[in-house]
């Protein structure tokens, strides 16, 4: 067994333990809401209920690192640093290290958010900090992506495909801001792409060799998420511009 595959378990014993614990605070208390959810919303791809699981989840870690004097840039900063550590590992063809580096990234930048709420440190400052992170980070999870995909153009392609989906709904939600039109919420938007991309990388290790058993590519969970994210996405992009434009009417 190559040894990529244990980052993968790591991770789904993380996510695995985190369930477990929501769910028998489901059966003990209800359900928990986070007003972050709720101003966000949830949305077919990623339903709320998982949402709510997630920011429950990190709740006492955020209260733990309010406690310890951890600034929220600081955790802008780590997400950053990880971030970067998946896509070189993507780059290298290491997809379970990939998939923790991304996971504890993607944790990264829900915390510093939470921490800065929760403490009252929040700043226009840190926020464009942290928009301009998580475009780094993303860019360099899916150029990852297109250089271990690189041997074969059409999947290349496909990864430069969701790489233009990515950016494309991110710049009109900018753009919508900037002419002061209330942004549509839309679908694939940046958590919803990080579920399914993380997912995908993260099933390659461990279905992969049964694939190649069967004539399918080692990837090829890797490639349904990046077709998912590449179709969904950009359609969702030019979607939000008709929005937009109808709106500037």
């Amino acid at each position: 067994m190559r040894p990529d595959v244990y980052f993968c378990y790591v991770t789904g014993a993380l996510w695995a333990v985190a369930l477990t614990l929501y769910g028998l605070r489901l059966a003990a208390r209800g359900a928990f809401h986070s007003d972050r959810v709720s101003k966000i919303g949830g949305t077919a791809l990623v339903g709320r209920g998982i949402m709510d699981a997630t920011y429950w989840a990190i709740e006492p870690v955020v209260r733990g690192l309010a406690a310890l004097g951890v600034t929220p840039n600081g955790l802008t900063w780590s997400a950053l640093v990880l971030g970067l550590g998946a896509g070189v590992a993507l780059a290298l063809g290491w997809f379970g290290l990939a998939t923790l580096l991304a996971t504890m990234s993607t944790i990264g930048d829900i915390l510093d958010g939470q921490v800065a709420r929760l403490t009252n440190s929040g700043s226009d400052r840190g926020e464009l900090l942290d928009a301009a992170v998580d475009r780094y980070t993303e860019f360099a999870f899916l150029a990852g992506l297109v250089i271990v995909l690189r041997t074969s153009w059409w999947q290349m392609a496909l990864a430069l495909g969701a790489t233009l989906a990515s950016f494309m709904v991110s710049y009109t939600s900018a753009k919508a801001e900037a002419l002061q039109v209330s942004p549509p919420r839309g679908l694939m938007r940046r958590h919803e792409r990080s579920t399914y991309l993380i997912a995908g990388i993260g099933l390659t290790p461990l279905v992969g060799p049964a694939l190649v058993a069967h004539d399918l590519p080692y990837v090829t969970p890797c490639l349904v998420a990046l077709g998912v994210v590449c179709v969904i996405g950009n359609v969702a992009a030019v979607l939000r511009l008709v929005r937009i434009g109808r709106a500037l009417r």
